[in-house]
């Protein structure tokens, strides 16, 4: 538990995600020096204007994206699974994983719009056995066929309980980069950063079939806070 008070105060004075603080420092330098040529160099002030009214919309929406809401789930989560992305539930479902467990698990997937915090935190508590990045497609991340064929990365964690849970981000139509901070070996538990996709994406996550649901379809997700299922 100490160990996951230390992680945990590590993430305290996040605000802006890491991974958007360099692209929205640059960009608003660049807005900055574009918007004072047009202000001194043309005498009509609504090019001047328009620049700032769609390009300053455009960087707040960027702002919105790279936000990363300060979380901490109240209670026991010994069994517990939680949302590992803000989002909707868009599968819930049996389904053949035919990668690493070679029979039938539970399926529950939540969709990330553009408009939805895009961090990932872990969904249970335990250790990274793990983690496996395949290249693929772009599809939209609402379709089956993006489960497997995208562009995502795995990564298997085993709860104190010794059950095995996989969870899959999953690249969309527009995202082109995932990041994974978790590491073969860790520890990890709620409350920490698993990683971060850019754009439209989606998670997956796989457990066992007496897994109790607790959510329903098109159900809104909170990361790190709603509760999906409860392990047996």
């Amino acid at each position: 538990m100490g160990e996951r008070i230390r992680k945990i105060k590590k993430l305290k004075n996040v605000r802006i995600h890491r991974e958007g603080t360099n692209e929205l420092t640059i960009s608003m330098i660049i807005l900055i020096g574009i918007a004072s040529v047009l202000w001194y160099t043309i005498d009509n002030p609504i090019p001047f204007w328009a620049f700032i009214v769609i390009f300053g919309f455009v960087w707040a929406m960027a702002l919105n994206f790279y936000r990363c809401p300060i979380r901490y789930f109240n209670g026991d989560t010994e069994k517990l699974v939680v949302a590992p992305a803000d989002g909707k539930i868009v599968v819930i479902e049996e389904t053949d994983e035919n990668e690493y467990f070679h029979d039938r698990r539970l399926l529950i997937s939540i969709f990330m719009s553009p408009l939805n915090v895009h961090a990932n935190w872990f969904p249970v508590d335990g250790k990274v056995k793990f983690v496996h990045h395949q290249n693929g497609n772009y599809h939209k991340a609402w379709l089956p066929k993006a489960s497997e064929e995208n562009e995502h990365a795995d990564i298997m964690i085993t709860t104190p309980e010794g059950v095995d849970v996989l969870v899959r981000q999953i690249a969309g139509a527009m995202a082109r980069r995932i990041v994974t901070y978790a590491k073969e070996g860790e520890e990890c538990y709620i409350d920490e950063h698993l990683g971060f996709i850019k754009l439209g994406s989606r998670v997956d996550v796989y457990l066992p079939l007496d897994t109790k649901v607790c959510v329903g379809m098109n159900q809104p997700t909170t990361g790190d806070q709603t509760v999906i299922a409860k392990l047996r």
